[in-house]
């Protein structure tokens, strides 16, 4: 059952009306042209345009200038005479990935803005490029490295995803255990403090807000953030058309980023055994995204050697709270909280995902289509002629084993080739 957040949207193309487009390309039947050296050809493979379209099976996809030309059967479609041609034969092509909740704070990064780039480019691949990733929500790390990745990712110094970056705000007091208590992070104990912190993030460009409603003590109580103070900040930072994000760690701290109308909660909250009716209820009324990081929580009891039962119960605990979202119709996004975890491989997460009862195709929806619509981001998450050429070219079918989704052969970012295995 597919993400109800999502519409359907199907690309079959007319061959008549592929052979017209072509045409006017040049590129058809009899008229073979000299590709730009940037441009590609991926011929042979399986294409899903979208989470909902069907197979094009032994297609080819062509890239111009960073963009799709064309999309069809090969057999519709004239190559032109290029270099860059990826034999996809046996392999699926997909849109670009989307991780919605990574951090940019293992050593590697530091001094981003000077670091040599081919250090910078091998972490990007080993963490992110190579496991699909074309986008990317930075949800905290430190601002003058993730903002450093961006800029030079964007001026083609680094290959890499795009990246977004939420700025936080911590609760008066509360900084989590796990973070420095003097490294000077921002901290909200009034609607003003909040207020301000969120307008200084808007006025550094920055792409979000993310709250610590929830902060994690160890064995001391969590502190919350009042609801008054989250709002606060969400009220600036829709007022700039930006979403908000939360790490609500409790009930009490999710209810008050609810109610202070967050439209992201980075995780489930495993630690409270399942959602209300009435949580589920106004999630959805409020089109509340949800990331579950169902890895995190093993990342997590595996690292405090915690008993194994306790952590299965607290993972599907996690599971439980996924499918109960998901079944309510409400919109999930990929996300794995890598950085905060070492744990590049994605491929528990899809089993995890799969185990709430998300079908192959809302998973892919929650790393393509999903992402992109609800952030309002340029590139759709569909494959569609003249949309940016951001893909992934997948070894294997997920629609027999989401496993497959992380067997990633080729990712390719506005047409450059940003991975490849």
């Amino acid at each position: 059952m597919l993400d109800r957040s999502y519409r359907s949207s199907f690309f079959l193309w007319p061959t008549c009306f592929m052979l017209v487009l072509l045409i006017a390309a040049g590129v058809a039947s009899g008229q073979q042209t000299k590709a730009n050296p940037s441009d590609l050809a991926l011929v042979g493979g399986t294409v899903y345009t979208s989470p909902t379209a069907a197979p094009i099976d032994d297609a080819a996809v062509l890239v111009h200038d960073g963009k799709i030309l064309a999309i069809g059967k090969r057999r519709e479609i004239a190559i032109p005479d290029s270099d860059q041609v990826i034999d996809c034969t046996g392999k699926v092509i997909t849109a670009g990935f989307w991780n919605s909740h990574v951090h940019f704070t293992e050593e590697t990064w530091n001094n981003a803005a000077t670091a040599p780039s081919n250090k910078l480019e091998q972490h990007m691949q080993e963490m992110l490029t190579s496991w699909g990733f074309v986008a990317v929500f930075d949800l905290g790390s430190v601002p003058e490295n993730t903002r450093a990745l961006k800029r030079r990712i964007a001026d083609g110094q680094l290959a890499g995803p795009q990246i977004f970056m939420a700025g936080d705000i911590f609760p008066k007091n509360g900084i989590p255990i796990y973070l420095p208590r003097d490294a000077g992070l921002p901290q909200a104990g009034t609607p003003e403090e909040a207020r301000a912190l969120a307008t200084g993030y808007m006025a550094a460009g920055d792409d979000a807000v993310k709250l610590f409603t929830g902060s994690f003590q160890g064995d001391k109580p969590v502190i919350d953030m009042p609801e008054p103070v989250a709002k606060a900040a969400v009220d600036v930072a829709h007022a700039h058309g930006k979403p908000v994000f939360t790490h609500p760690q409790n009930r009490a701290g999710q209810d008050n980023a609810l109610a202070a109308g967050v439209d992201v909660l980075a995780h489930t909250i495993p630690g409270e055994g399942e959602y209300t009716k009435d949580e589920l209820t106004r999630m959805k009324a409020q089109h509340t995204a949800l990331i579950p990081t169902l890895t995190l929580w093993e990342f997590v009891f595996e690292n405090e050697h915690a008993p194994v039962q306790a952590e299965q119960r607290f993972v599907q605990a996690g599971v439980n709270e996924l499918e109960s979202y998901f079944d309510e119709g409400g919109t999930i996004l990929f996300g794995t909280d890598v950085g905060f975890t070492s744990r590049y491989d994605t491929t528990e997460e899809y089993v995890l995902m799969a185990k709430s009862g998300m079908t192959w195709r809302d998973i892919l929806a929650s790393l393509t289509i999903n992402p992109s619509t609800f952030f309002k981001a340029a590139h759709t998450g569909e494959l569609v002629t003249g949309n940016a050429a951001d893909l992934v070219v997948l070894g294997a079918d997920p629609a027999s084993d989401v496993r497959n989704f992380a067997k990633v052969e080729y990712t390719i970012r506005a047409g450059r080739v940003i991975y490849k295995k």
